[in-house]
């Protein structure tokens, strides 16, 4: 049976991770492992915006999540460097390895559809609610898994960009966990991968190796800013049909390896 595996990795292939996940990559693939990356990269946006003249605001949920507030030109910033500067130079990294590489928006194929958000509630700096107008922000709705399907059985690794597209075809910011996590149960994947600068959820100051969906949820309001947000979307991911999913360090020799030796934070049902 053909095993498939979602990454979601930072911002660059290279950057943060240890290279050796090229050769983890490439072994995988001999074996018939079928690769799904899914970047982020949300400082390199944050730069590029700021170059541009455009000030990024940061707003955070009642639950304590972080994110960006993405009007329309945020939404073309982010799009740009997402899928144009970030996705190729992974592709450009992949295929000097040997490595067939494609990159994908959720426009292309309509890969990822999205329901635009109406509103945001968040919480202002003396965690009062407030209410807001959703901007270009979305909540996948679908994968289209056939499309991935096509490209991997052709021996692609098709390399993500978390941007999707809206119901009126608008390009749409939307978190890379999450995406890595819709993906990854879509596919019902054997393993999404997380991974972190970290070697895994770190609880009383040591790492938690496993946990039930039940006992992730539980956690999460003990958990801190950033990793609290991938913790959800590792839950997610098993919630929609992924096997498991592993929050590994990505500066370990051979992360991904690593990672499916379920060195880190494994959490199943």
């Amino acid at each position: 049976m053909t095993t498939t595996i979602v990454c979601k990795i930072g911002g660059s292939v290279i950057d943060g991770i240890n290279p050796t996940i090229i050769d983890d990559i490439k072994n995988l693939r001999a074996q018939g492992t079928r690769v799904v990356l899914v970047h982020g990269g949300g400082d390199q946006v944050t730069s590029v915006a700021e170059k541009m003249g455009k000030k990024q605001q940061f707003i955070t949920s009642p639950e304590g999540i972080k994110s960006r507030y993405t009007d329309k030109e945020t939404a073309e910033i982010f799009a740009m460097v997402m899928s144009v500067m970030l996705a190729k130079q992974i592709a450009q990294t992949l295929q000097k390895k040997g490595i067939n590489a494609v990159t994908l928006t959720g426009i292309d194929g309509m890969l990822l559809s999205a329901e635009r958000k109406k509103k945001l509630i968040i919480v202002d700096d003396r965690k009062r609610k407030m209410v807001i107008d959703g901007g270009y922000t979305g909540k996948i709705s679908h994968v289209n898994t056939s499309f991935l399907d096509t490209l991997l059985a052709a021996g692609y690794v098709p390399i993500v960009s978390p941007v999707a597209a809206s119901e009126e075809f608008d390009l749409l910011n939307v978190d890379g966990d999450r995406a890595c996590s819709h993906v990854a149960g879509a596919l019902k994947s054997d393993a999404a991968i997380f991974l972190t600068d970290t070697e895994g959820l770190i609880l009383d100051d040591s790492v938690v190796h496993s946990l039930t969906t039940v006992q992730a949820r539980e956690a999460v309001p003990k958990i801190g800013p950033g990793m609290n947000q991938k913790v959800l979307a590792a839950v997610e991911a098993v919630e929609m049909g992924a096997m498991k999913s592993v929050i590994s360090s990505g500066l370990r020799e051979n992360p991904l390896q690593n990672a499916l030796s379920d060195n880190g934070t494994v959490i199943s049902k």
